[in-house]
């Protein structure tokens, strides 16, 4: 058994617990970081990078399809599943692979293993005992089953299980349409299965603006998927290669389901509770500045509790190792957290919608639909729309929610002008380039204020 002293021990390799580290590497401090699987977390390796190599794929075989709107001659394509797969594994691979040079380059100390607390300040790792000052659990989260449907890794997939498909499913159910469900109902749709998505909430993208949900709802019915919202799935039965579901009381035939209902953190058998660690209902409770219950314990990311988001992970891990350092960071404003689904259409949004906005006071609403905007009708993708919310007597900005092409690759305009507390009148003395799918927002903004130029 080896001993080792260290300023900060963090829990967990995904990209709050590896941030973590580097911030805390940087400010001076002795590091330590124990993974007990691959270096990047469940992100890296089996969630937000995998997927995206995926829906590009998706992307560019939807693209091939349309091609000839364009004017430009090419034959039907074709995927080989096997080598799409393969093409998701390498850049997971790759950029795991990134993240080992990273603790090299900053002079922490990896462990691998199942880390235990043995008390406050002591951790053990295999046959590694860690004694740290401040201890950082960053463990994630993991897929929910529900009571009565399981995943088995045969029909019934999981998110890991559904990144890895041995076969393309003809007819394939997707239950929950939060953004994993959605982003997997549009790769696989797209690719050729006749996808019915299921969603108990009353619309698909629950914690989206619901007029923006209800545009995705509509357009990938046009797509061919079959949406349904306010309904569950009652019973799952598997028979041979084919999967019975019991949905609104009546039986239907898959050939394999996709179980996407949300994350329970990974609290279990790290000695939380011998050491006083609070957590409630599957997470851990922890203050402004990532603090435990136990003085000197922090956490971050999924398992300090939603949203579930790796960008989230990440911030909350700086503002942790901040904290310990005593440089009082600002603590996380839950409301400046944007949030991307990348489906086709993509969605994003920042703030408040206009419900949560509307019963805070008075509100302006602009909205601006692409089919206006040039350079989305120059690139043949003119489905989408920009809407901004904000406050009638101060003229900040509350929210923003956009729908259409790129708009995950936008929505950062947003984030900084609510980070840096913009008014309505900065906004729109603000020169966006043309053309640019950009300009929509400028344009909701006007909207929001009666002086749209082109709708």
């Amino acid at each position: 058994m080896s001993e080792h002293n260290v300023d900060v021990l963090v829990i967990g390799g995904g990209p709050g617990g590896y941030t973590a580290a580097i911030r805390a590497s940087q400010l001076g401090l002795s590091v330590g970081l124990a993974e007990r699987a691959e270096l990047g977390g469940v992100c890296l390796n089996w969630g937000c990078i995998p997927t995206k190599s995926l829906l590009h794929t998706a992307d560019v075989m939807r693209e091939a399809m349309t091609a000839g709107e364009l004017g430009l001659e090419i034959s039907k394509p074709k995927f080989n599943l096997k080598k799409v797969v393969k093409r998701s594994r390498d850049v997971a691979a790759q950029l795991s692979g990134g993240i080992s040079h990273l603790m090299r380059k900053n002079k922490i100390i990896v462990f691998v293993g199942d880390a235990m607390f043995q008390d406050k300040n002591t951790v053990v790792v295999g046959d590694d005992t860690i004694i740290a000052d401040n201890i950082i659990v960053a463990t994630g989260a993991r897929a929910r089953n529900l009571p009565h449907i399981q995943a088995d890794g045969d029909r019934v997939w999981d998110a890991r299980s559904a990144m890895t498909p041995t076969f393309m499913p003809k007819e394939l159910l997707i239950i929950g349409a939060g953004a994993i469900g959605v982003e997997f109902a549009s790769f696989y749709n797209t690719l050729g299965a006749k996808v019915t998505l299921v969603e108990v909430m009353d619309q698909i993208l629950p914690a989206e603006d619901s007029e923006i949900a209800d545009l995705a709802k509509q357009s990938f019915i046009k797509q061919g998927m079959e949406v349904l919202t306010g309904t569950g799935v009652d019973e799952v039965k598997v028979t041979g290669k084919t999967l019975t579901a019991l949905i609104g009381g009546k039986n239907r035939k898959f050939d394999a389901a996709i179980l996407s209902v949300g994350v329970s953190g990974n609290i279990e058998d790290l000695g939380l509770e011998a050491i006083g660690v609070e957590v409630d209902r599957g997470f851990i409770s922890v203050d402004e500045y990532q603090q435990t219950s136990v003085d000197g314990v922090y956490a971050i990311g999924d398992v300090a509790g939603v949203p579930c988001l790796a960008h989230k992970a990440s911030h909350e891990g700086i503002i942790a190792v901040e904290g310990i350092v005593g440089e009082m960071p600002h603590p996380l404003n839950r409301e400046r957290i944007p949030g991307c689904t990348y489906s086709h259409p993509q969605i994003a949004s920042i703030g408040l919608s206009e419900v949560q906005a509307g019963e805070r006071g008075e509100i302006k609403v602009g909205r601006f639909p692409l089919l206006a905007n040039g350079k989305a009708v120059a690139v043949n993708d003119t489905e989408g729309l920009v809407k901004t919310i904000f406050d009638a007597s101060t003229g900040s900005l509350l929210g923003a929610h956009m729908i259409g092409p790129g708009v995950t690759e936008m929505i950062q305009g947003f984030a900084v002008a609510i980070g840096l507390e913009t008014t309505e009148a900065e906004l729109m003395e603000t020169i966006f380039p043309h053309p640019t799918l950009s300009e929509a927002m400028h344009e909701s903004v006007l909207s929001a204020f009666g002086r749209t130029i082109n709708f």
